[in-house]
């Protein structure tokens, strides 16, 4: 890190670090974040499977695209919600119980769906149902777990961690896909079965984490109402910096979300002829981009102006987009949609060092979950529309349609503030 980031106060409510001021542990020997980052990397680690493993399901059950992108548009839109909720939980109620009931609750609810598919009585609408209620339980748990870093991570390491959370994020991207598409080809429950137990190892180290999960909360609480919760709104309509960049991440994600990508590159490579293995091969090879991406994050943001990161994220997905309208195989498709995944996580380390620069402790929760809210409201529109597109017009038009809507996005990082981002350092707390 750097030495101006080194000297950023502390803020009230955290545990100091071991070391002190002056002798801050390295982020890898903070046991405490490492025990949450490996909890969420099974935890993502099922949920990346299992957005594989439902398509697949509905693509041998009904042969139809447009029902997978039903499926996809109502996890997606499922999560939207729940996030919201999740992010005044965060700020309202013990993160270290909620973390433990969502992990608790998917591992009941994918134990029963694994039971009810060998003995063959699993439909579409119950299919429906156990998708929907994973990403209800996922929504709710993500933005309490990105609450909890402020607290477990110096001020000083939080781009740093921010960085290691997208190298997981990416990680289980690709091993998500091909153990899906594995597990799928040896037996229509393996993937859920597999995804059940993720949770369970996710929940028995939730009980590790040792240190405080949030600031300390004042003898008197505020009543619950729902401006109050929706807050996280207010303050991001109202921040001259996380205003722009969530309205870009709005329309980016309209055009390039990644369940529609890999909708579209899933879809396409099974009317190719492709493989299950073959399938989860070319989406694993698409999400080895962002974990490349990952990797280099840190030495990215500390390295490049952020309005240049911004720029090159929001132009590649068009020019990527036409790519792919004339990739020649099944393979090709994922190379190429890797280089856009890529820089995303760049994106994602330089956003979340803003929202913590920015935002106090009790507020992260709304914050995020507002922030959830807005990346993910686009979202159920682009899947089902590339489902739906698909149907009509085939693969080519899906990815023309992407690049014009992405390449509408990339407007906003013309503007003034986008041409101009300060370092996330150099924000104060709202």
């Amino acid at each position: 890190m750097t030495g101006d980031r080194d000297r950023a106060p502390s803020l009230p409510g955290r545990v100091p670090p071991a070391g002190g001021a002056g002798g801050l542990r390295p982020l890898i020997r903070n046991r405490d974040f490492q025990t949450l980052w490996t909890s969420r990397f099974f935890a993502g680690l099922g949920k990346e499977s299992g957005e594989i493993a439902y398509p697949l399901l509905v693509l041998f059950l009904a042969g139809s695209a447009t029902q997978a992108g039903v499926i996809g548009s109502a996890q997606v839109a499922t999560a939207m919600l729940a996030a919201v909720a999740g992010g005044a939980l965060a700020d309202r109620a013990d993160r270290r119980a909620v973390l433990l009931v969502c992990d608790v609750g998917r591992l009941a609810l994918l134990a029963l769906f694994a039971a009810l598919l060998l003995t063959g009585n699993v439909t579409f609408p119950v299919i429906a149902v156990v998708a929907v209620g994973s990403s209800a339980m996922m929504g709710v748990s993500t933005p309490v777990a990105m609450a909890c870093v402020k607290q477990l991570v110096p001020a000083s390491q939080v781009s740093d961690a921010a960085a290691q959370n997208q190298i997981r994020f990416s990680t289980t991207t690709a091993l998500g896909a091909p153990l899906a598409g594995s597990l799928f080809g040896l037996g229509r429950a393996l993937p859920f079965v597999t995804e059940a137990l993720a949770y369970l190892v996710s929940a028995a180290l939730v009980l590790f984490i040792r240190r405080p999960m949030q600031a300390d909360r004042p003898p008197v609480r505020e009543r619950w109402t729902l401006r109050g919760a929706l807050s996280g709104f207010a303050l991001l309509a109202g921040h001259p910096v996380l205003r722009p960049m969530v309205l870009w991440i709005v329309g980016f994600n309209l055009g390039f979300t990644q369940p529609g990508a890999f909708l579209a590159l899933i879809a396409t490579a099974q009317e190719r002829g492709a493989t299950h293995v073959q399938i989860g091969l070319t989406v694993s090879l698409a999400g080895a981009g962002g974990l490349v991406g990952a990797l280099v994050a840190g030495t990215v943001v500390k390295r490049t102006r952020p309005s240049s990161t911004f720029l090159a994220a929001a132009w590649s997905a068009p020019l990527c987009a036409l790519v792919l309208a004339v990739a020649p195989n099944v393979m090709a498709l994922g190379m190429v949609l890797g280089l856009v995944f890529a820089i995303v996580p760049c994106v994602n380390v330089l956003f979340y060092g803003y929202v913590v620069a920015a935002v106090t402790d009790g507020c992260q929760g709304r914050v995020l979950g507002a922030v959830m809210f807005m990346a993910l409201v686009s979202q159920p529109v682009g899947i089902l529309g590339i489902g739906m597109i698909f149907d009509l017009a085939g693969p080519t038009w899906v990815f023309l349609t992407m690049a014009g809507v992405s390449a509408l996005a990339a407007l906003v990082t013309l503007s003034r503030v986008m041409r101009n981002l300060p370092r996330p350092e150099e924000l104060s707390e709202t």
